[in-house]
């Protein structure tokens, strides 16, 4: 007895497809997003709740010294640091065009021809035999084949993994533009800093130049001291080697400023040359106020702390990718073309003509531990880039409340310093002249020397670290870029 099997209606065969998927889907391993802390106090310590900040303004309305702003214009145009960034933004732009491009149709065209010699004594061969193609013209031998036409090849994105990844791929775009806006911020940064410690150099040069002078005068009043035997040889000698020590740290701070210009020049972009720069206003220059805002103001001004927050959004679509892998892929394919064993024949319709569409459905089954692995490795990953955010929030809170702090205990140190070489410098003439009337030794005198130029020195000093604070905390609130 024979059983005839009735052929599957289309609603059971959508069923046996609905549960075939709702297997997969049981069958996939999930695991929970880890989410990122993102809170930060209301305003920064003893500074009032002001949304006022100084980011948002523009490098060139921050910096006011001419010759420092024409040094950032050329670096932004010239540094090959940031130049090679720009490339890295092309090569994720192109990678972004590539994703959308797989969710789209696939159509090919190709031509063909060919040649073939078959045995007699198969099924092939036993065809071309007996077959005639009309008017008793023989099948050729050997037989030749010609063809051309289009095909298409489109993978259905139901899963939206396809898409999931294009937008994985922009938001990597985005991180490398946000990491591009860090890089100049670092870059303005670094030549502001660098053109500070040049024009410290300078006055600390002039400063050691100054000195010299006195102590040139110094050792001539002991020379004449020693002559009228009311100073000793020893005095001149101490004199003596304090002028050479002095004289050598000169050349010392020269090779500073060569190499601190060089610094600069390789920043920009440009062959060794001399910097412009205006040093002598460099000790009276006013330290305006930076208004720091609110600290969560770092989470939109920061460009780390945007490129953070851009990778870990496109982490978590990596994880929905990898977790499409799981499903059945579902693909068509069609072709349409013409193809005969004679060229003459190509252009005869319908008896050339050729089409196919396909459809079919594959998932995986199987041994899907590559699939698990690289599921788990995507957790992996976004767990690492919540970290990764939470660090730059974190880093870039501590930093601004570090220069801060900075700013306040430079400038009361500041006030101190200045207090303190003006009391050595008036001190210099007094023991010179307590000196002439033999009322005290020569070394007071070469020690009031010695203080009062270092001094001097940490006054420069001081300077050039509060232009530097005033410089990193316009840095550390995420300004520069804009």
């Amino acid at each position: 007895m024979i059983k005839v099997i009735k052929p599957m209606k289309h609603g059971k065969l959508l069923f046996v497809l609905l549960m075939q998927i709702g297997f997969f889907y049981s069958c996939v391993p999930t695991r929970e997003l880890k989410k990122a802390n993102k809170n930060l106090p209301d305003n920064y310590a003893q500074q009032l709740a002001d949304t006022t900040n100084s980011a948002q303004l523009k490098w060139k309305d921050f910096f006011k010294d001419e010759h420092l702003t024409k040094l950032i214009d050329t670096a932004l145009a010239n540094n090959q640091e940031l130049r090679i960034m720009m490339q890295q933004i092309d090569v994720a732009q192109n990678e972004v065009k590539a994703r959308k491009g797989e969710y789209l149709p696939f159509v090919n065209y190709g031509a063909g021809a060919e040649i073939e010699k078959v045995g007699e004594y198969t099924r092939d061969g036993a065809v071309e035999q007996n077959l005639d193609i009309k008017d008793g013209e023989e099948f050729p031998e050997p037989l030749t084949d010609y063809s051309a036409g289009l095909f298409a090849t489109w993978e259905l994105d139901v899963w939206k993994k396809l898409r999931n990844s294009k937008k994985a791929a922009t938001l990597e775009y985005l991180s490398t533009i946000e990491g591009k806006n860090f890089m100049v911020t670092r870059l303005i940064a670094e030549i502001a800093d660098s053109y500070y410690e040049l024009i410290a150099l300078d006055n600390q040069l002039g400063i050691i130049e100054q000195n010299l002078e006195l102590q040139g005068n110094a050792l001539k009043m002991v020379r004449l001291q020693k002559e009228a035997a009311r100073a000793t040889e020893l005095a001149v000698r101490r004199f003596e080697a304090e002028v050479l020590k002095n004289q050598s740290h000169k050349f010392e701070v020269k090779q500073e400023i060569v190499e601190t210009e060089n610094k600069l020049n390789f920043l920009i972009g440009r062959q060794p040359q001399h910097i412009a720069r205006n040093s002598d206003a460099f000790i009276d220059t006013q330290m305006d106020t930076v208004y720091a805002g609110l600290p969560s103001q770092l989470l939109l001004n920061r460009p780390d702390i945007r490129q953070a927050e851009f990778e870990l959004e496109a982490a978590k679509l990596n994880i929905k990718v990898a977790r499409a892998n799981f499903y059945p892929s579902i693909g068509l394919k069609a072709g349409i073309g013409l193809q005969a064993f004679k060229a003459k024949y190509l252009t005869e319709t319908p008896e050339s003509l050729l089409y196919s569409a396909v459809g079919d459905i594959v998932g995986p089954l199987i041994n899907r531990n590559a699939i698990k692995a690289e599921y788990y490795t995507a957790n992996s990953k976004q767990i690492q880039a919540v970290y990764e955010y939470e660090k730059a929030i974190l880093g870039g809170y501590i930093e601004v409340v570090n220069q801060l702090s900075k700013m306040k205990n430079l400038q009361q140190s500041y006030n101190l310093k200045e207090n303190q070489v003006k009391a050595l410098t008036e001190s210099i003439d007094l023991s010179t002249r307590l000196f002439q009337s033999a009322r005290i030794e020569y070394i007071e005198v070469l020690l009031t020397q010695r203080e009062a130029l270092e001094s001097k020195m940490e006054l420069v000093e001081t300077k050039k670290d509060q232009l530097m604070a005033r410089v990193n905390i316009y840095q550390a609130l995420g300004g520069g870029w804009n």
